[in-house]
């Protein structure tokens, strides 16, 4: 049995003891899936606190509908709406700006194997990836971000944004390409 399918029938035994009543079953959903959302929120909100308080909403969104969740969907994207939602909501109300790559979600290289020069590199790297990213319209960032970041199979993405996965390989195809053309001159600047 994989991993992933593991989760999924875990997913499935807390879901179902929630919709019979069981308020303590959702616990085993938050921590599974706490720093995925608030890694989701922080991508849109670009503040690690709003983030925070975004992802703890969702999750109490989530429980109050859970009668609403199909078992035989996967758990995650229902969540990353309802996480995206939150935040959208959050944005209209703040009118913050939207998505960018903090340096906080890539992580540091720590240890005695990198040393002071390679991480001067990779601070400069996050910075052109931030900056370069910021040019991208809200379709490919968000895509982006779910690729590589979040890691999610072409299927799961499709899910979270609603959209066929032949949609989701060409705009991603189309998301790398402007990311590239937005980075050339970042890049060529520093070499």
């Amino acid at each position: 049995m994989t991993e992933d399918s593991r989760e999924r029938i875990e997913d499935r035994q807390a879901i179902t003891a929630c919709q019979n009543g069981d308020r303590d079953a959702f616990e085993s959903i938050v921590l599974r899936y706490a720093a995925r959302a608030t890694g989701i929120a922080r991508s849109i909100l670009r503040d690690h606190g709003l983030a925070e308080d975004a992802a703890q909403e969702a999750f109490v969104r989530a429980f109050r509908s859970i009668h609403r969740f199909r078992l035989e969907e996967p758990f995650y994207p229902w969540l990353y709406h309802i996480v995206k939602n939150v935040c959208l909501s959050k944005l209209k109300r703040k009118r913050l700006k939207t998505w960018s790559i903090n340096h906080e979600d890539v992580p540091a290289l720590e240890g005695p194997e990198f040393d002071v020069a390679e991480r001067m590199k990779r601070d400069e790297l996050r910075r052109m990836i931030r900056q370069a990213m910021d040019t991208l319209s809200e379709p490919h960032r968000e895509i982006i971000n779910l690729s590589h970041f979040e890691e999610l199979p072409y299927k799961e993405i499709a899910e979270c944004l609603g959209i066929p996965v032949g949609t989701v390989m060409s705009r991603l195809w189309a998301a790398r390409k402007s990311l590239k053309k937005a980075l050339a001159p970042l890049v060529s600047e520093h070499e």
